[in-house]
């Protein structure tokens, strides 16, 4: 599969918007299973299990298991299903005037040579700290059909080779601790972990039951 990459243009939005909401609400099943599967969770599980076996039989205790296996999905729904809506109605509502109105901005798109479909997604915003300029890259999607090729690698190297021309000295960005391989991808292009932390748009109680930690990475260019 040949894919090329470009600028956004405004027919690309529905689109883009679509990748965008199905990128990152697909993180809500990965998110659940790497809770439920850490140790803690587990004899958590199995504690309430128990508990409820012996106040009110098997039932009970399948009931207790449930409601908080329950409790555990809501909470990693809410995580991404919220982002979602929330930059659907911000940012990804006018991307040619939150990304493309700046000269040191810019949103790109991959799509096949072929058919011309969209099928990745990224883009990068200029920042500044003090006399210091760098890139944020945001909005790094990339479909299930076209992983594996080595396009995440291009999107991203596009996006430095970018911020590099223009004089920046690093390119920073934000993903969530269970994307694995985003994180791997990053790594892997010199990017290095510089921080993490937990205040979100969610409620703090429900970050801790989600076990999910937003991990800062950048790279010096």
């Amino acid at each position: 599969m040949q894919l090329r990459i470009r600028r956004y243009q405004d027919p690309d939005k529905e689109t883009v918007r679509s990748l965008f909401s199905q990128g990152i609400q697909e993180h809500i099943g990965p998110s659940f299973k790497n809770a439920m599967s850490s140790p803690l969770y587990l004899c958590f599980s199995l504690g309430l299990g128990i508990t409820g076996y012996l106040l009110a039989s098997g039932l009970g205790g399948l009931v207790l298991v449930s409601g908080w296996a329950g409790l555990v999905y809501y909470c990693c729904h809410k995580l991404y299903a919220d982002y979602v809506r929330g930059r659907l109605q911000a940012d990804m509502q006018d991307i040619q005037a939150c990304y493309m109105a700046q000269a040191d901005d810019c949103f790109w798109v991959a799509e096949t040579v072929a058919t011309g479909k969209v099928v990745g997604m990224v883009a990068v915003v200029a920042k500044k700290n003090g006399a210091e300029r760098y890139g944020e890259l945001f909005r790094m999607i990339i479909s299930s059909a076209t992983r594996r090729t080595g396009l995440g690698s291009r999107m991203t190297q596009t996006v430095l080779e970018f911020c590099k021309q223009r004089g920046m000295s690093k390119v920073i960005l934000e993903t969530s601790s269970t994307q694995t391989a985003a994180i791997a991808l990053y790594q892997k292009l010199g990017f290095k972990h510089v921080r993490s932390y937990t205040k979100t748009h969610v409620a703090d109680w429900m970050m801790k039951i989600t076990r999910v930690t937003i991990v800062v990475m950048e790279k010096s260019i």
